[in-house]
């Protein structure tokens, strides 16, 4: 059995904006202040001196937060591209609320984010991808990993694709929503069974 930390990162200076910033890497998408706090917090509440090895997305704000995160486990870091965040096309950088605004036929009004018929306007990733390639992914490293506790240091998008995959793929993507920065899910898979423990646990909860 494999264990899934998945850990979303510290808030970004385009989160705090309410931009879209999929798989944008520049400063704007790095942690702000408050992000830095954040992931602070988060090592000072969750010590992950149990696990393995830490995966991370490759953009900054996921290595920086893996970062802050490992300043006392010193524990093995890898990064792997299946768990960037969902790439919005043509729409990364622009404001969520002008796009809701602009065009509403492709936003959900309970969950304000995009539905799946987004990605053909903006060029952007399908939902269904970022879900297989998470799903390759806690399948890969499992198989590698079989009895190994990761820490997953991801993006909102993706985690919530984790969990879709975990649930079989349902229909209606939009039953869960992105988790909050610094959230940590945990997810386990054995025997090709997957098992969701948690959702979105905030720093002084229990993991």
């Amino acid at each position: 059995m494999t264990e899934f930390y998945f850990v979303r990162h510290g808030q970004t200076t385009a989160n705090a904006k309410g931009l879209k910033q999929g798989v944008i890497n520049t400063p704007i998408t790095h942690l702000s202040e408050k992000g830095k706090q954040q992931a602070q917090t988060l090592h000072d509440h969750f010590d992950i001196s149990f696990a393995d090895r830490i995966i991370a997305s490759p953009l900054q704000r996921t290595q920086d937060t893996a970062a802050y995160l490992n300043q006392t486990a010193k524990l093995p870091v890898s990064l792997d591209e299946r768990v960037l965040e969902i790439s919005y096309g043509k729409w990364d950088g622009q404001l969520n609320a002008d796009l809701h605004a602009k065009y509403p036929a492709v936003f959900d009004d309970v969950m304000q984010d995009v539905l799946p018929s987004y990605a053909s306007l903006a060029d952007g990733e399908t939902f269904e991808s970022v879900i297989d390639r998470v799903d390759e992914f806690m399948h890969d490293v499992n198989a590698q990993f079989p009895d190994e506790k990761i820490i997953v240091v991801s993006h909102g998008f993706t985690i919530k694709a984790a969990m879709l995959a975990a649930m079989g793929h349902p229909d209606d993507v939009m039953v869960i929503q992105e988790p909050d920065n610094t959230s940590v899910t945990k997810i386990t898979l054995a025997k090709d069974n997957f098992y969701i423990h948690y959702f979105n646990r905030s720093a002084n909860g229990e993991f």
